[in-house]
């Protein structure tokens, strides 16, 4: 009987690990996404545009988050979440070979819309398709190693659109080759067999505002704002933190950049080293830990002068927020199984909403200095731990 049980749990693993591959392949899709921030630069040049008009692509993919989040997850609760990651991954191709093959600026418009709409679709389905194939205590790992393959997605990006650039004399070949990933994931995924227990959310039949109004519950208000904060913090990081060296220790415009490298690359490596810790360890504890640290780094960013200091903050910072997304996310779908689809479109909806964020910063550097304004992040990571306490409960 023994060996009976023990061959069945190994067959069950092995069927597991064979439906993650073109999971985690979905995830990688999911971070093609961040590819419009590079492109921007191309395009600017291409087409001569301004700061103003360069600045309308980063936000066609955004805007999507806050208008098709909640559609996103009503249609999963028709089709389920299977098929809805498959459209996802279809538009997403759609959308990259438009400026391949039809190169002028509002086709570009009109592209990098249809990648946010996909992206959007995707992020909203692709977390609650994972929450139903692993088991509950599995979750946040799996979706922590989930948003470190998106994050070596995002750090390609720049790499391959630089080489194809230089090598084929062309950038948009980076289009062709995302397309044909995604092409190679969408057939992954569709010849994977996965079950799905299509239950009653309970807004299924729901309208967008009715879907809205579960935000006031106060567990659900209190993580969808922890996520419009991450998100918050992470696009102040990339954005500010290049001016923070300009203005503290006088780099220049050109080499400013690598701020925004490292703390790029220690979000990567954060997120690999958070999904084999989360595997013991409870996430609330491990956030907590992640908390505390990012609150020393935070205040290191906004009182320190050395570069080496600088520069160690915030590593601190990416490498101790890695996570919180997914540690957030996860929390939310283990407390609401009854309403994954729903609690998922939600809180991506927060995804928009980060952006808010970063303006207070800029608000803030321009009244009382690039260093103080660091500290809004850190009352955000302040509010995070309040969080690491409340859902302590939880595995």
């Amino acid at each position: 009987m023994y060996a009976s049980a023990n061959k069945y749990s190994m067959e069950r693993k092995s069927n597991i690990l064979k439906i993650l591959f073109p999971v985690m392949l979905s995830f990688f899709v999911m971070g093609m996404v961040d590819i419009v921030g590079v492109s921007t630069n191309f395009v600017r040049k291409d087409f001569h545009l301004n700061d103003f008009t360069a600045s309308i692509l980063p936000i066609m993919v955004f805007l999507w988050f806050a208008l098709f989040s909640i559609p996103a997850g009503m249609l999963m609760n028709k089709i389920g979440r299977k098929k809805t990651v498959l459209i996802s991954i279809a538009i997403g191709v759609v959308a990259l070979l438009i400026p391949y093959f039809f190169y002028n600026f509002y086709c570009v418009i009109f592209a990098f819309a249809l990648l946010g709409i996909g992206n959007t679709i995707l992020q909203v389905s692709l977390n609650p398709l994972v929450a139903g194939i692993v088991t509950a205590d599995k979750l946040t790992s799996v979706l922590t190693f989930g948003q470190f393959v998106k994050a070596i997605a995002s750090f390609l990006g720049p790499i391959i659109a630089t080489f194809v650039a230089t090598r084929w004399y062309d950038w948009r070949y980076v289009f062709v080759i995302y397309a044909v990933i995604s092409i190679i994931s969408f057939i992954a995924l569709y010849s994977t067999s996965i079950k799905e227990e299509f239950k009653t959310d309970r807004a299924s039949l729901s309208t967008f505002a009715q879907t809205l109004s579960m935000l006031k519950e106060s567990s659900i208000l209190q993580l969808f704002l922890g996520i419009v904060l991450i998100v918050g913090i992470d696009v102040a990081m990339n954005t500010n933190t290049p001016e923070l060296l300009i203005k503290k220790i006088n780099f220049t415009t050109d080499t400013a950049g690598i701020g925004s490298s490292i703390y790029f690359g220690a979000r990567t490596l954060g997120a690999f080293i958070g999904a084999m810790i989360l595997v013991k360890m409870q996430p609330a504890s491990f956030l907590r830990i992640n908390m505390f640290v990012a609150i020393i780094a935070f205040l290191l960013i906004m009182f320190g002068q050395q570069a080496w200091l600088l520069y160690g903050a915030i590593i601190l910072v990416g490498f101790t927020c890695a996570n919180v997304f997914s540690i957030l996310f996860s929390i939310a779908l283990q407390k609401y199984p009854e309403s994954a689809n729903s609690i998922s479109s939600l809180m991506i909806m927060g995804v928009a909403g980060g952006a808010i964020v970063t303006p207070i910063v800029g608000l803030v550097a321009n009244n009382i200095g690039i260093g103080l304004s660091f500290g809004v992040l850190l009352l955000c990571v302040v509010y995070i731990l309040f969080l690491s306490y409340k859902f302590s409960n939880l595995k």
